[in-house]
């Protein structure tokens, strides 16, 4: 017999939803069993198979009639669409699962790669709002069907610098474009195109200097771009990633950089950077949230992508959503309801006591959470960023 999922919500945290519809209505859809356990071939472009990766696992043990085992492969975001599509003009798609970041899932919705899974497959999926949390539903939406919210957390704009160093760090976006005048080469961000920080410092901009809509990146950051320009002036070069401009600072070479709550804790966590590393905001800052999604492509093969949708429901339960706290990479990580750091392994329950900071509680909560750009006008905007700052700065 087919394996069955379990259910999609435990009956306490269902409880807890109260909205949603009774428990016989939120069964999933058993699989259709393959004639023969299956090979996934999942790819990660947003780091995320750290976070993930032991509850896939988890997956193929519990249903080792439907997957053998898991392929684990990781490419940078900018170089996924084009892969795919590749793979699809050719009619041989040898990528099953996907992990995305919205940089890469926004530039896939562009050239029509993603399989469409709502409303087709519905039946096998929860009511979504009610199953996320508002910030990770926001974002949700933002997917059109085409992916799921796998973790979510606010991420930033956040600044992050040694106190042994810098004494007084600036507090108004205003103060860090001086201050960065007046220390030329000495704060960094990370291309946007494919770093979580870099991209949540540029469109947390547009909040803090009050531009007319942080939403339309073309028509309505005239104040953002203004001062993108300025500041480049100051900047040395762009690093292609995130984790060059943590070494940088590690080793001194920058006073500041442009971090995000998980990027905060889970390089320190590493070893990466120094434990005693301290974080800042900026006055009026808003948080744009972040998430990592699973998606699917385009050409999957039948008996496959049956197996894949119940992966997907599969980490969308409280018990799997738990492994989401990691090592702080995502922080807090889980994207819906009811999950809390007692229900994490003890590692991460070790790693967030340790690394994480009380302040973010306060902060998370005392400051507007907006979404970040949706697909088209995050394109946009990664292209004028590339054409207008960028151009001959950025280093891979």
């Amino acid at each position: 017999m087919a394996s069955p999922l379990r259910y999609w919500l435990a009956t306490a945290a269902l409880m807890a939803f109260g909205a949603l519809a009774p428990l016989s209505a939120q069964t999933a859809k058993a699989p259709a069993k393959p004639k023969a356990p299956l090979t996934i071939n999942v790819i990660d472009v947003a780091g995320d198979l750290q976070i993930s990766q032991p509850a896939l696992e988890k997956f193929q043990k519990e249903h080792p009639d439907l997957v053998s085992r898991f392929v684990f492969t990781k490419a940078t975001a900018p170089e996924l669409a084009g892969k795919l599509r590749a793979q699809q003009d050719a009619g041989r798609v040898d990528i099953d699962f996907v992990l995305t970041g919205n940089d890469a899932l926004a530039a896939g919705m562009e050239q029509n790669i993603w399989l469409e899974i709502l409303p087709k497959y519905a039946d096998r999926f929860p009511a979504l709002d009610k199953l996320y949390l508002p910030g990770a539903y926001a974002m949700q939406k933002m997917a059109q069907g085409q992916a799921f919210v796998l973790d979510w957390y606010p991420s930033g704009p956040l600044l992050e610098y040694d106190p042994q160093q810098l004494k007084a760090v600036p507090d108004t976006a205003e103060s860090l474009l001086a201050w960065c005048k007046a220390h030329p080469n000495r704060f960094m961000y990370a291309r946007p195109a494919n770093s979580g920080p870099g991209r949540t410092f540029v469109m947390g901009l547009p909040y803090l200097l009050g531009d007319k809509d942080p939403q339309d990146p073309i028509h309505g950051w005239d104040k953002t771009w203004a001062y993108l320009k300025e500041m480049n002036t100051c900047i040395e070069y762009y690093p292609s990633g995130t984790t060059a401009t943590m070494k940088e600072l590690a080793e001194g070479s920058r006073d500041i950089i442009a971090t995000t709550t998980g990027w905060d804790i889970n390089p320190r966590y590493l070893g990466i950077v120094p434990e005693q590393f301290k974080v800042a905001t900026l006055k009026g800052f808003h948080w744009v949230g972040d998430a990592n999604y699973m998606a699917i492509p385009k050409g999957v093969a039948p008996e496959k992508l049956d197996v894949v949708l119940a992966l997907m429901a599969y980490l969308l339960e409280p018990a799997q959503q738990a492994y989401m706290y990691d090592h702080g990479y995502m922080y807090p990580g889980p994207a819906i309801h009811g999950v809390t750091i007692d229900m994490a392994p003890k590692e991460s329950q070790q790693t967030i006591a340790k690394f994480g900071r009380q302040e973010y509680a306060a902060m998370i909560s005392d400051n507007p959470t907006e979404p970040p750009l949706d697909s088209k006008p995050l394109v946009a905007m990664f292209d004028k960023w590339d054409r207008e700052i960028g151009n001959s700065k950025t280093k891979k």
